[in-house]
């Protein structure tokens, strides 16, 4: 009571007449204010957030996964310490050994397998790609691999050259069109580029 009055939720006329009846028994046997208790509250968040493992103890342990659709790709690069994405990697080595078909990347894959695929992968797994539900349904590897792309948060032609890559495109001649898109594909982030 003696905190809520010092805190002031009361109006102050009431404060007063309030304070005059409360016995001296009971103001005496009054908690410590509040604030001490939000100061140990706080040193223990500062101990506690201190000794948190780090992320990659975390990783070591399994407890936590890098997300792989979705994830910046330069972020993505750096947490896994490849060089191209092993999700496209598998899977553009599965489509030139077993993918050489009409409308590999235009017809689309079984949903079901699709998201069986993503999954292990999001799951820092390399899915067997061998498996007779892949090799009968090869077009799901293809979708997976636009799938990747799709959830880019930045394009894989990134949206800060987009305007140079569409001019590029516009030229009036095969020969021009062909120098200026490599001089913007020369401009790409290394991650991009690769």
């Amino acid at each position: 009571l003696t905190v809520l009055l010092q805190v002031g939720f009361f109006p102050s006329e009431c404060v007063e007449l309030i304070n005059d009846k409360v016995p001296q028994s009971v103001t005496n046997s009054v908690p410590k204010p509040v604030s001490k208790k939000h100061g140990k509250l706080i040193t223990f968040l500062r101990t506690f957030m201190k000794s948190r493992p780090t992320k990659q103890k975390l990783k070591q342990r399994g407890i936590l996964k890098e997300r792989v659709f979705g994830c910046d790709l330069g972020e993505h690069l750096l947490n896994s310490g490849h060089d191209v994405p092993q999700v496209l990697k598998s899977c553009t080595e599965f489509i030139e050994k077993h993918g050489i078909v009409d409308g590999i990347y235009r017809l689309s894959g079984i949903a079901s397998n699709i998201q069986k695929l993503r999954h292990e992968f999001d799951s820092e797994q390399i899915p067997d790609l061998t498996k007779d539900i892949y090799i009968q349904d090869i077009h799901c590897v293809g979708s997976l691999c636009k799938l990747y792309f799709r959830e880019l948060p930045n394009p894989l032609l990134t949206y800060q050259l987009y305007e140079k890559f569409s001019d590029a495109v516009s030229a009036a001649t095969d020969e021009e069109r062909l120098v200026k898109i490599h001089d913007v594909i020369q401009q790409l982030p290394p991650p991009h580029y690769r």
